[in-house]
């Protein structure tokens, strides 16, 4: 990696910084799209998610008129072999993500995107020697020390909240390696689970809602939004992740899981244990001390 990769210059860091937001007001807001679906199965919303994500991409591929540039990294086996692994954290992150939503775990959801970060910064420092100063590294430790006390207060691991972030944060890590544009990259990763989806759709969905020949006009453009509602943030997020460190992305996505927090405790009212409760506060804690802290340094280096 090149000294201009590693260090974003003032114009692409401003980029990342937007296209950061963009993803994860996104991200936020995107329970409010998959519980519009609670009657259909996670599996079968996926599938939608895939299929009508791989017709958008396409089409925004040939109006943006990057068809070479996707010819050229066809051609590459070697990123086509980290893109097929890619996508399958990808569709993990998917499935486990509208699974939660709609079966009423939308805060174990919220906890997992908060986790997410410290995964990030372990990510980043193993593998592009990133450094956390002083009071980075107190704000990591309270957020792990968080999630400690839920684990030691309710005896089980918060595994739906691990799980989420734990394949996000290896996806991040994936796409940040490759130099691929973020719309043929996405479009690839659609592309390789394709076939899978429409597999699974033919041979093994047996709802009611299969047939889309079926179904009400508005379920169908419901569905069909799936591609949109999917790509838009991921798109975001592929181009701040190659403008922005792991770690300064990775405290970024603590506004989804804020808006997550936001609708699961007040919108749709789910319960919260007392050990949660304060798992969150030591979070948003370490949020604080490392939002300041960057302020500080960011101050200091224009000083």
């Amino acid at each position: 990696m090149n000294s201009a990769q590693s260090k974003p210059n003032n114009t692409e860091s401003k980029s990342g910084i937007f296209n950061a937001l963009g993803a994860y007001f996104l991200w936020g807001f995107a329970p409010i799209y998959f519980k519009l679906l609670t009657d259909i199965a996670a599996g079968e919303i996926l599938m939608h998610r895939v299929i009508w994500s791989s017709v958008f991409l396409l089409l925004m591929i040939l109006a943006m008129k990057k068809s070479s540039a996707l010819l050229t990294v066809l051609k590459q086996p070697k990123v086509i072999a980290n893109l097929t692994l890619s996508a399958s954290f990808l569709a993990v992150n998917w499935f486990i993500f509208i699974w939660a939503v709609n079966n009423d775990h939308l805060l174990d959801a919220s906890l997992g995107y908060y986790i997410n970060p410290l995964f990030n910064v372990a990510l980043g420092m193993i593998f592009f020697h990133e450094r956390l100063r002083k009071n980075q590294a107190i704000a990591v430790g309270l957020a792990t020390l968080g999630v400690l006390i839920q684990v030691i207060t309710l005896g089980e691991l918060p595994v739906i909240s691990l799980a989420l972030a734990g394949s996000f944060g290896i996806y991040g890590l994936l796409r940040k390696k490759l130099h691929v544009d973020s719309f043929i990259g996405l479009f690839i990763e659609s592309l390789l689970m394709l076939p899978i989806a429409l597999i699974y759709w033919f041979l093994f969905v047996e709802s009611e809602t299969a047939n889309m020949l079926a179904n009400e006009t508005s379920l169908n453009i419901t569905l069909i939004m799936a591609g949109i509602v999917t790509t838009a943030p991921l798109l975001c997020f592929t181009a701040a992740a190659k403008r922005l460190t792991l770690s300064t992305l990775g405290f970024f996505q603590y506004l989804g899981p804020s808006i997550m927090f936001l609708l699961a405790t007040f919108y749709y009212q789910e319960t919260m244990k007392l050990a949660e409760l304060v798992t969150f506060i030591f979070i948003w804690a370490a949020l604080v001390i490392y939002s300041l802290d960057s302020l500080k340094h960011k101050k200091a280096k224009k000083a």
